[in-house]
Formats: C-alpha cells, structure tokens, sequence
C-alpha cells in the first residue's frame, strides 16, 4: 500500500508526540494500521508525505545514490538575483558538506496556494518570491539551510512532487491511497 498525506504546516512527522512539544503528530489523520512515512517533512514544513506498509521502499527512495528527484516549493524572502540562483544550482557549501546540484527556477506567475496558518511574517519594505527546487538529497532542513546561505531565508516550504508524481489538489490534512500508475509515477 503506498498513501499520500498532504501534511499541514504543525505537524510532526511521526505518530508520537515528543514531550513538551507543540507540535501536533500524524496520529490524528487516522492513517491504515502498519504504515509507516517514506521520509520526513519537519513540523515547519507542508507537502506531499508518502506512506507504505512495504519494507524497503524508505531506502529506495530516500537514498541519494538512486537519485529519485523531489521538488519543493519554497517561499523566500527578498528576490534572488540569477548569480544567487546559479550558487543553489551549482551547490552551496553548508557547514560541513556541499550539497548536490539541483535544479531551480523561479515560480512566474506566482502559485495559488492557500494562505498558511498561521501566517508567514511579511515585512512592508522586503519582497518575496516563490523558487522551485528540485533535489536528489534531503538532509536535515537542507533547503531552508541552502536558502539562507545565499541570502534568502525561506518563509515557506512545500514539498509537492516526488519522482513524476505530483501532490496536486489534494486539500492540506488528507490523505489517500495512490492508484496503480500513481505509485510507477512515485518511482519515475
């Protein structure tokens, strides 16, 4: 069984809670018994969450030596200029590793998506745009990392596509079964 969640922003990835947090966990979306998350969104985060009763498919999409490509949708403050871009592109020094060229583009026209609550902070005299970032790794908070490195902290972020398939319409907090060709589009 492979499900997709459209995990909300305040979400934790993982069905216990962690004490004293606030964030609140996947228990309450009342997934199938068994399955477990294909990776992770941080509770910061919102997008496409797979999930699978099957062993190995974590490995098998997740490693960065199979290179299985997830685009995310990132707000960012200010407007990056195409030097800035070119330095996500080419990959960015971060602490202690570089991260892998990715693919990215600007998001023109801007994307309809319902506003995020709580909001994001918005600043009267700092502009924002939205990027469209297509990574084969995802360590710990890598593109909020990698978007901060160049000058633009991120304000949003959403994961929408993992291999060719795309999280679409799908309202923030359901979930459901993939199809057939849905899942051979997850490992495209």
């Amino acid at each position: 069984m492979l499900i997709v969640l459209h995990k909300p922003y305040g979400v934790l990835s993982q069905f216990t809670p962690e004490p004293g947090s606030r964030w609140r966990t996947l228990a309450e979306f009342k997934l199938p018994p068994k399955v477990y998350a294909l990776g992770r969104l941080d509770a910061d985060s919102e997008g496409l969450l797979l999930f699978s009763d099957e062993p190995g498919l974590n490995s098998h999409l997740l490693d960065p030596d199979a290179t299985h490509r997830r685009e995310y949708w990132v707000q960012v403050e200010g407007i990056p200029t195409t030097e800035a871009l070119g330095q996500l592109a080419s990959g960015v020094q971060l602490r202690d590793y570089t991260t892998r060229p990715c693919t990215i583009r600007r998001l023109e026209p801007v994307p309809v998506i319902l506003p995020r609550d709580p909001p994001i902070r918005v600043r009267k005299n700092i502009p924002d745009c939205w990027l469209a970032l297509e990574l084969t790794e995802g360590k710990n908070r890598q593109v909020r990392h990698m978007t901060a490195a160049i000058g633009h902290p991120t304000l949003r972020l959403m994961r929408r596509r993992m291999g060719q398939f795309a999280l679409g319409d799908l309202p923030s907090g359901q979930w459901r079964e993939l199809t057939t060709l849905e899942r051979a589009a997850v490992f495209a």
